[in-house]
């Protein structure tokens, strides 16, 4: 009988965990992986509160990365419409529109490949200012980011800023061949550096073995500190990319994935981020168990499809769940107990 992985205690943060002992986590029967997952997640989260966050692409398509999942790489035709860089005035309607709407994060994607230098980039820090003026949270994912940058969007306001693993360093390649997974931890290092939270999880169902999974979730895991914010995206499969005869993604691995992550990185928030659109209510119920504590509304995300807000607005009914009012960016973690 193989021996069971010990039960972290509630309020220790471990930057230690081997592949394998994250592997026993994630081989756990689902019942009582949730099962732990939800203990830890109330000693560190007030139970039933869920952040809602609001994504907008500020300058879409023709990215030249040929990341296989994305619809807005330059090297496949998915029919997504090039658009230049958003005017600040543009995006801080829509930033408006977003903290009506509930949301307390607001966060911005580029399809870039480095945030340049220049005239865009001053444009870039003056959204940020005047997001950040709204009393949001202000989120970026700009591509890599240089020291000078990072520090740059710090001093303008900047909360977060995310760049995602995606997956395991072994499995890397077969996705992007444009640049390298040190490309992406040393953009989270400046990040970090600059005092900037850091935002960064990955995807699931792009052909990724089981082993992926717990090596992205080991990465993760063993940053210094864990992220503040670790997005679990589905693979939204997108005519023109070479994902896009990918087999569905069984929900269930997005529920155990995040009941590891939610074990492994206590303080997180936990985003249950793209591919809402296609799982039932059930499956994001079982997330919601499992840990997850944030989600993001409005009608598409970036450039997919994503839940009606009165579909988000019944499901949190029904489950119980009650929006933050307030950014929680720095509060994260620091509930213990009911």
């Amino acid at each position: 009988m193989s021996t069971q992985p010990r039960q972290p205690e509630l309020g220790a943060i471990r930057h230690d965990w081997t592949r394998e002992e994250i592997g026993e986590l994630y081989r756990l029967p689902l019942l009582e992986l949730v099962f732990r997952a939800q203990q830890v997640h109330r000693a560190y989260h007030p139970k039933g509160r869920v952040q809602t966050c609001w994504l907008v692409s500020i300058k879409t398509g023709g990215c030249p990365e040929d990341c296989a999942y994305c619809p807005q790489s330059g090297h496949y035709q998915t029919g997504v419409e090039r658009r230049e860089l958003m005017d600040p005035g543009d995006v801080l309607a829509q930033a408006r529109r977003a903290r009506e709407s509930g949301a307390t994060r607001f966060c911005m994607g580029a399809a870039w490949r480095q945030a340049p230098d220049g005239p865009p980039f001053d444009a870039v820090l003056e959204t940020v200012r005047g997001v950040a003026a709204l009393g949001l949270e202000v989120c970026c994912t700009l591509g890599m980011l240089t020291e000078r940058q990072a520090q740059l969007l710090k001093q303008a306001g900047l909360t977060a800023y995310n760049h995602n693993l995606d997956t395991s360093p072994e499995f890397y390649g077969n996705i992007i061949t444009t640049r390298v997974y040190e490309d992406r931890l040393r953009t989270l290092a400046a990040v970090r550096g600059a005092g900037i939270t850091v935002c960064s999880g990955g995807i699931l169902g792009m052909g990724e073995s089981e082993e992926d999974r717990i090596g992205l979730l080991h990465q993760l895991a063993s940053l210094r500190p864990h992220p503040e914010s670790v997005p679990i995206n589905m693979l939204v499969r997108v005519e023109g990319t070479p994902l896009a005869s990918q087999p569905p993604l069984d929900p269930l691995v997005m529920v155990r994935t995040i009941a590891v992550a939610r074990i492994l990185m206590p303080t997180a928030m936990v985003r249950l981020a793209a591919g809402r659109k296609q799982m039932t209510r059930e499956a994001a119920a079982l997330c919601f168990l499992a840990g997850a504590n944030s989600v993001f509304l409005g009608e598409r995300l970036l450039t997919t499809a994503n839940p009606l807000p009165s579909e988000d607005e019944a499901l949190f009914r029904d489950l119980g769940l009650e929006p933050y009012d307030a950014p929680v960016a720095g509060r994260a973690g620091a509930f213990h107990g009911e």
